[in-house]
């Protein structure tokens, strides 16, 4: 089992996280319920801040709200200091309101419509970050017409392939993230030749998520730090700013091992160091954008178990009251997870069960052949390490309302979204 942050088990050997006990949570909120640890959230924060600080001064982490980004998340992430990544106007809008500051938002995406580069331009954010050519095109016209200088980083394809799931490899050459190194240059001259209102602050890319192996990094600094090289030669520009995403890896199941958060910025400080002391560049600002290493093994699922369907001689169906609708990623990334039963949280694990979701659908299956104590109806499932592309992730599939959001902290639960109600399903329709 994965006990991370605050996770313990208590002496009515239930599971316990951010000093609540899961089965006093579960009979408060109901379930599925997410659950979120947010002394471990903070102490993310903190860790990458520190480590930053430690090995390279002129760094700054920037928390990627795609992972899970919900108002209390926005106002977190602006307490502990880190800026704020967002790929869609409803990130953006949700930030604002939360009161996050402007110039710490960075905005991502491989189709912005036009309606979120003029948001985006009149909340005056820190910096958008520009993914193809039809977007330099409408952003300089936008700027143009409203006079307005934008700072802006251009995403790059630096043809990286990333140890993880094809479906989140981001930087290799066939993905439809960003410019390759010879459309890049072209971009980079036309900014420079007839964008008067783009400021081009620096460069960005990301290879990829849930990567164990550090070497990737190592290649994409690399690979960056010849680009910019090349592009100092051919125009006289230098990048101030060198962004190089995220993607750390976290633990899903015991057999993962990521390397922590200290060594993940150690290894990409000291790269670009490396890397621009070779071809004497100046240094740049380095950025890293963690999402799911900060908030994913914060979080846990609180399910009730019911139906339990033994198919003789195939295997024993644990049917919960949730599934794909509140984690898609079992069905779409054939992730894994691992989980207990919170409230016989220190029985022998002894018969091997398949969690199968409440969706009209065959493959919704949370945890395929997994080891579990006796199983009864009315048992409480506790999933572990939920805390990133699961509540971002969520749906209204067969129309069941979403779960809630707790966060719990020094013994004290409070809902930072409420459970949605069959009435909010239909808020939006008409007869």
């Amino acid at each position: 089992m994965i006990l991370s942050g605050t996770m313990q088990i208590n002496s009515k050997q239930h599971l316990e996280i951010g000093g609540c006990d899961t089965v006093a949570l579960a009979e408060e909120f109901g379930t599925p319920l997410y659950v979120m640890d947010e002394e471990q959230v903070r102490e993310n924060c903190r860790r990458y801040l520190q480590a930053m600080q430690k090995k390279y001064p002129r760094g700054k982490i920037l928390y990627a709200g795609k992972a899970f980004l919900v108002l209390a998340m926005a106002k977190l992430v602006a307490e502990e200091g880190l800026g704020l990544d967002v790929v869609s106007g409803g990130e953006l809008y949700t930030a604002l309101k939360a009161g996050f500051p402007a110039e710490h938002l960075y905005f991502h995406g491989n189709n912005k419509s036009r309606q979120e580069l003029l948001e985006a331009l009149e909340a005056k954010i820190g910096r958008i970050v520009v993914d193809s050519f039809s977007e330099l095109q409408e952003l300089q016209e936008l700027s143009a017409s409203r006079r307005q200088k934008v700072d802006v980083l251009l995403r790059v394809k630096p043809g990286i392939e990333a140890h993880t799931h094809d479906y989140i490899q981001t930087g290799r050459e066939d993905s439809k993230f960003g410019l390759g190194f010879s459309e890049a240059r072209e971009a980079v001259r036309q900014i420079l030749s007839a964008a008067p209102y783009l400021e081009l602050r620096g460069f960005h890319c990301h290879i990829g998520s849930q990567i164990f192996q550090l070497e990737p990094y190592r290649l994409a600094a690399k690979a960056m730090l010849d680009f910019m090289s090349e592009v100092r030669a051919e125009t006289g520009y230098v990048a101030s700013e060198l962004d190089l995403g995220g993607g750390l890896g976290i633990r899903y199941t015991q057999g993962d091992n990521p390397p922590s958060i200290e060594t993940f910025v150690e290894t990409v400080a000291a790269a670009v160091q490396d890397e621009a002391e070779q071809r004497k560049y100046p240094l740049p600002e380095l950025l890293l954008e963690p999402g799911r290493s900060i908030t994913g093994e914060a979080g846990i699922t609180l399910y009730r178990v019911g139906v339990i369907k033994e198919v003789p001689g195939v295997r024993c169906y644990v049917s919960v009251d949730g599934g794909m609708m509140d984690n898609i990623r079992p069905a779409l990334y054939q992730a894994r997870y691992e989980a207990m039963i919170a409230n016989k949280a220190l029985q022998e694990p002894v018969k091997t069960v398949t969690i199968a979701g409440k969706a009209c659908e065959s493959g919704d299956l949370l945890l395929v052949d997994t080891c579990l104590p006796p199983v009864e109806k009315g048992d409480l499932l506790a999933v572990f390490s939920t805390g990133a592309y699961c509540y971002a992730m969520a749906s209204n599939y067969n129309r069941n309302p979403r779960p809630p959001v707790v966060f719990v902290r020094n013994g004290k639960p409070r809902v930072v979204v409420r459970r949605e109600t069959y009435g909010d399903l239909l808020t939006l329709e008409e007869l």
